[in-house]
């Protein structure tokens, strides 16, 4: 065990102020993102059940204002668009609550700024919001409102991973300064964001059934004609494939490397998660062809791949967190007077 451990680059953490673990904050900051998983659930029930301008008017409900619509006419589409806005509204609240914090407890810069970057997204997925409705659901403003939805959810995980204990003392002491992982960590985690963007396009334009039946692709292993919802769809296929390459590369390398060291687990667990989760996304992704886009099949894949995209932001974070450690540490040279002329003396007085 002590072979494997050594054999591969390390670093000690770096002592993290007590001002820095704040145990209040990082709970916070998780419940910021478990409610972030709720409203991506409820935004893609909008688009799965085709609700998007049941309520027509924004920011008010049918001239109401938002908070004060009665309950009695959330029916239909309604209910999945007003429960949207809602669900939106309350994460916007904490998200303002949690830039506070970061801005008044917090003594990191880097960590301030992520904070108002977090709040910055939520206000502008909310105007995003809002233009969907304004302009009646347009494919661009929809996939861009999908997309900052995924970039504001990983704000939300970045800031509840940097607040953690573990984070902040480095993972019991030791952290892996890996290149290779680094970048393949990085890549697979782009490539991830980009087949979502890919998919959130294939929702908005109405290609989701393009290519009806699956695996094949109208009984062929290609597509026997084209046109543009039918190229999207098979970009999407075909993205998926890449991501599965990416994600299988990099968790058999993590795990081929750290495996047998326990100290490692902040590597090795995600990589196994994230295994699992792109296993699932790619059943959901098959049964929706299959199942005509049931809405809820339909709905729990979009969420399932923001828990991909996110994962694997984790992993790759915390392969990066040595690089955290060395612009930290700031060693000096000791030229303190006082101590040369103690040493001075001690060696005069030995020579006496």
């Amino acid at each position: 065990m002590e072979k494997i451990i050594s054999s591969f680059p390390a670093h000690p953490a770096v002592p993290a102020p007590p001002a820095l673990v704040i145990p209040a904050m990082h709970r916070f900051a998780k419940f910021v993102v478990g409610c972030t998983v709720l409203l991506v659930l409820a935004g893609s029930l909008v688009t799965s059940t085709d609700s998007g301008l049941s309520v027509p008017d924004w920011p008010t409900s049918y001239g109401w204002n938002m908070f004060t619509f009665p309950p009695s006419k959330w029916v239909g589409g309604i209910l999945y668009e007003h429960g949207h806005r809602l669900i939106a509204s309350t994460v916007g609240l904490l998200t303002i609550v949690l830039a506070a914090w970061l801005g008044t407890s917090d003594p990191r810069r880097w960590m301030k700024w992520l904070g108002a970057g977090a709040l910055a997204a939520v206000i502008a997925q909310g105007v995003l919001g809002g233009l969907t409705v304004k302009f009646f659901l347009p494919p661009a403003i929809s996939t861009a409102h999908a997309g900052l939805a995924e970039i504001f959810f990983c704000i939300t995980v970045a800031i509840a991973l940097f607040t953690s204990p573990q984070w902040i003392d480095g993972y019991a002491g030791r952290v892996v300064d890996d290149e290779g992982v680094r970048r393949l960590a990085t890549a697979t985690t782009a490539l991830i964001f980009s087949q979502i963007l890919v998919g959130a396009t294939m929702r908005h334009t109405g290609a989701g059934l393009a290519i009806p039946d699956f695996p094949l692709m109208f009984g062929h292993l290609w597509p026997t004609h084209w046109d543009a919802k039918i190229a999207i769809h098979f970009t999407h296929r075909a993205g998926a494939l890449l991501v599965l390459l990416g994600v299988a590369t990099t968790s058999a390398k993590v795990w081929s490397r750290y495996r047998g060291a326990a100290i490692h687990r902040e590597l090795t667990r995600p990589a196994a998660l994230l295994v699992a989760l792109v296993a699932v996304q790619i059943t959901l992704g098959a049964m929706t062809v299959l199942s005509r886009r049931d809405v809820w099949i339909n709905s729990v894949h979009v969420v399932c791949g923001a828990l991909v995209l996110t994962t694997s932001l984790v992993l790759t974070l915390r392969t990066w967190r040595v690089k955290f450690s060395m612009q930290a540490v700031r060693l000096k040279p000791d030229t303190t007077p006082a101590v040369r002329t103690v040493r001075l003396q001690a060696d005069e007085a030995r020579a006496r």
